[in-house]
């Protein structure tokens, strides 16, 4: 049997296969029944030929093919793209349901995607151009196996970087929230879309925006990080540019425009006008203060605005809320003039003064020096705090400036307009101490009354370097008129002249010569101070403060000084401690000397008496008498020899001392070097 005849049966059977197909989609539903007659024709015309070749069929021969099947499969082929596995090619959507979309790339069979991998584009149409990955041309089944999320992420770095340079406009899906902003699924890449990118309004609320595909554009690309940054709000700024350029182009000075509140701030509020953003300042919010723009306007509150004005680019726009109302000075009473009382509302404290509301928009100031007649500038809040109502006059008025200064001492009588009847010199009185300087105290007797008290002035016996030794800021303080200074506004007052001079008893009490107990207070280079009975204080110096035993004394030590050296006139007393056991010694060897002179007259005397009377034993007594006298002038000779000699010891061994302990040092510092040396 040739190869024409074997394969001709098969022809056959395809031939009539295709016929019967077209006559089933030709004939109506009702005729889809096909007869019996036609069942078994076509059973006979099945049936095998006599002529096939069976034998070749069981030894697994395949007959070779014909020139003409090759032709047919020729032809079939051409109709089919050539494909590759691992290769990304476009197709077309031929179908898709809530699961699967099925994609033709002109291949035997269709391939079919999983819809997730379409979320980020929900306007996904039959027809569509996408472009899929080729994983395998048949699985197991003989499934042709496409990817459309690995075609995307093969060439979405080349799609990201070509929107960044074309500034194209892309489409993304929003996957989730993160820290600051979101993430977005752009050609398969997770980008990154700031909070501040999102909207040119504040979001208040992200979450609204996940698993939304929205429009972006790519603002950034880290290579390095493989990080892409990507905006919608420079979609929307686009749009309200062009709408910007429109209404600017519009703007006037002094036009009214309705707008609506957008943002509030602790420093003003910020109004959209219609895709134009505007500021009116606090201070534009109203006539009168207002601590927080919040006390007037709120959010998404529309209200009429003012242009105030704009800059050359036009890219700032200040606007005005109160200037579409009259300016309350206008309102002002025509009648009010300088020297007139008004009462009002402290609204401002500063460290100056208070700013004061005498009605809605008019307000004053009351400088700190105009709330008290007092000379001690303090600040305003020690007078008055927010919220007080208080009664001013009116100092100055400047209607054209829409200036007022008030003042609240002047509703009070002056003090130093009767300061001679009342404080007359000589009369005591308490005062309060406000200040101190180096040469003394400044005190108010009462608001407005200042006075000073030199630090001379404060004490008759203590010896003070500063005033804060002697009182404390605050304290009361009596003291006395000495001189009245009317034009100076000044008073000279003193304190120790409260008490009568002690120092003329001090004279009687404090005699040179007498010994006095008294307690070292200050010990300085110069000498010390010493603290006396009845508060009086002495001055020694270095010499006389060293004690019997050669010490030196200390402070708080208790001693014995005499006084060698008194002045009344310039309240000095001079001391001495080395003088009490000098002197003491000195009258001691005195009284001896004395006692020994009159011993030796006496025996002189008794000798003379004697003289005419001598005898042998006589002239023997007074020889040994002689003998004891020499004895005893030996004696008292030897003892003072010894005092000399021990005091003189002493010094050398002090001396010996002092020489020794360098010498004693050196030659440490010599071993540790000889020390050091050897090792």
């Amino acid at each position: 049997m040739t190869e024409q005849e074997a394969n001709k049966p098969v022809e056959q059977a395809e031939n009539v296969e295709q016929q019967e197909k077209v006559k089933v989609e030709e004939t109506p539903e009702v005729e889809a029944k096909p007869k019996k007659k036609d069942e078994k024709s076509i059973l006979n015309f099945a049936t095998p030929s006599d002529d096939f070749d069976w034998d070749n069929i069981s030894n697994e021969k395949v007959p070779a093919k014909s020139k003409e099947r090759e032709e047919f499969e020729k032809m079939y082929n051409d109709t089919l793209s050539t494909i590759t596995e691992n290769e990304v090619i476009d197709g077309s959507v031929v179908s898709l349901n809530k699961r699967e979309v099925v994609i033709n790339i002109g291949y035997k069979s269709e391939g079919v995607v999983s819809l997730n991998e379409f979320r980020y584009n929900p306007e996904l149409t039959v027809g569509d151009k996408v472009e899929v990955y080729v994983e395998s041309q048949e699985d197991k089944d003989g499934q042709l196996l496409l990817s459309h999320k690995k075609a995307r992420a093969l060439r979405s770095w080349d799609r990201v970087n070509e929107a960044l340079e074309k500034d194209e406009i892309i489409k993304g899906f929003i996957k989730c929230r993160t820290k600051g902003g979101m993430i977005v699924d752009v050609f398969g890449i997770e980008a990154f879309l700031p909070g501040s990118q999102i909207d040119v309004k504040p979001i208040r609320d992200y979450d609204v925006y996940v698993e939304k595909t929205m429009e972006f554009k790519v603002v950034k690309i880290n290579h390095e990080f493989k990080n892409v940054v990507v905006s919608h709000k420079a979609l929307i700024e686009e749009e309200l540019e062009q709408q910007k350029k429109e209404i600017i182009a519009k703007l006037e000075k002094g036009q009214v425009l309705e707008g609506t509140v957008k943002n509030i701030t602790s420093y003003g509020v910020f109004i959209d006008l219609g895709g134009v953003d505007g500021l009116i300042h606090i201070t534009d919010l109203s006539w009168g203060r207002v601590n927080h723009p919040e006390e007037i306007v709120e959010l998404d509150q529309k209200l009429n605005v003012v242009i105030l004005d704009f800059d050359d680019d036009k890219k700032r726009i200040a606007l005005g809320l109160k200037q579409l109302t009259p300016h309350p000075w206008d309102a002002l009473d025509k009648e009010l003039k300088v020297g007139d009382s008004v009462k009002g509302k402290v609204v401002v404290l500063a460290d100056y003064g208070a700013f004061v509301e005498i009605q809605p928009g008019v307000e004053g100031l009351i400088h700190v020096s105009e709330m008290s007649w007092s000379q001690h500038l303090r600040s305003a809040q020690e007078f008055l705090t927010v919220g007080d109502e208080v009664e001013a006059q009116i100092l100055t008025l400047d209607r054209e400036e829409r200036k007022m200064s008030l003042g609240i001492k002047q509703l009070k009588t002056d003090p130093w307009s009767n300061i001679d009847d009342k404080y007359t010199t000589g009369s005591k009185h308490s005062a309060t101490v406000r200040n101190f300087t180096n040469f003394g105290v400044f005190v108010e007797i009462e608001e407005g009354v200042d006075g000073l008290i030199h630090i001379s002035d404060l004490s008759w016996t203590k010896k003070i370097k500063h005033p804060a030794e002697f009182t404390a800021i605050g304290e009361a303080i009596d003291v006395v008129v000495l001189e009245i200074d009317k034009e100076n506004r000044r008073l000279s007052l003193g304190h120790k002249q409260l008490e009568e001079n002690p120092w003329d008893v001090f004279e009687s009490v404090f005699t040179v010569g007498s010994i006095h107990e008294g307690t070292i207070v200050d010990i300085f280079e110069k000498g010390a101070v010493i603290a006396l009975p009845y508060g009086v204080e002495g001055f020694v110096t270095p010499k006389h403060l060293v004690k019997e035993d050669g010490g030196q004394a200390k402070v708080d030590e208790k001693l014995e000084f005499k006084i060698i050296e008194f002045s009344k006139s310039s309240k000095k007393i001079i001391l001495s401690h080395s003088r009490v056991f000098e002197d003491e010694k000195k009258d001691s060897d005195t009284a001896e000397k004395k006692q020994k002179t009159a011993v030796t007259k006496k025996a002189v005397k008794k000798i003379k008496t004697n003289l005419e009377k001598t005898t042998l034993g006589d002239i023997t007594e007074l020889a040994s008498l002689k003998n004891e006298m020499e004895k005893e002038q030996k004696k008292e000779i030897a003892e003072k020899k010894a005092e000399m000699d021990a005091k003189e010891a002493k010094k050398d061994e002090k001396k010996t001392k002092t020489e020794a302990k360098p010498k004693a040092e050196k030659q440490e510092k010599a071993d540790d070097s000889e020390e050091a040396k050897a090792e």
